[in-house]
């Protein structure tokens, strides 16, 4: 990761957040056959409200953004979501830098997340980090999502 730096992310990020998004999710849609998935097809103005009730983070590598996170916590349980990194960045350890600082920065005693069942490195990076699969559930014939949980404290 040269020049590379994490920091929260703003409202301005929104634009960019939201195309490495679509660049992120385009394997997810290939690997589902759903060109559909909901991070694909989220507006701008949902995004924006998004970051309005989530906390996030963004990674930063030579002045452009190229992954980002976002959660959040419910009693004493962060959820984590969109865990996005850019398919060239990919496999050079932002996901893993990113979901490690959501869940200290979230202050909570658990970390829960979910997946669909057929994204294997999602799922083995999440266990390599040590969340465990919880529960599963049916959302159509073709997917089903995974939630995993890892106690924090």
């Amino acid at each position: 990761m040269t020049e590379a730096a994490t920091r929260a992310i703003e409202m301005a990020d929104a634009g960019e957040v939201l195309t490495l998004q679509r660049a992120a999710y385009a394997t997810e849609a290939q690997l589902y056959g759903d060109p559909f998935l909901p991070p694909l097809v989220q507006s701008l103005e949902e995004l924006r409200d998004e970051l309005t009730s989530s906390d996030g983070l963004v990674g930063v590598a030579s002045g452009r953004i190229v992954a980002s996170v976002r959660w959040v916590v419910d009693s004493d349980v962060v959820r984590i979501g969109r865990l996005i990194v850019a398919p060239d960045q990919q496999r050079q350890g932002w996901g893993t830098r990113l979901l490690n600082l959501a869940e200290r920065e979230a202050g909570a005693r658990t970390a829960e997340l979910f997946t669909g069942h057929l994204s294997e490195g999602n799922i083995r990076l999440y266990q390599r980090e040590g969340y465990v699969e919880s529960r599963r559930e049916r959302i159509n014939d073709d997917l089903e999502f995974v939630y995993l949980t890892k106690p924090l404290r």
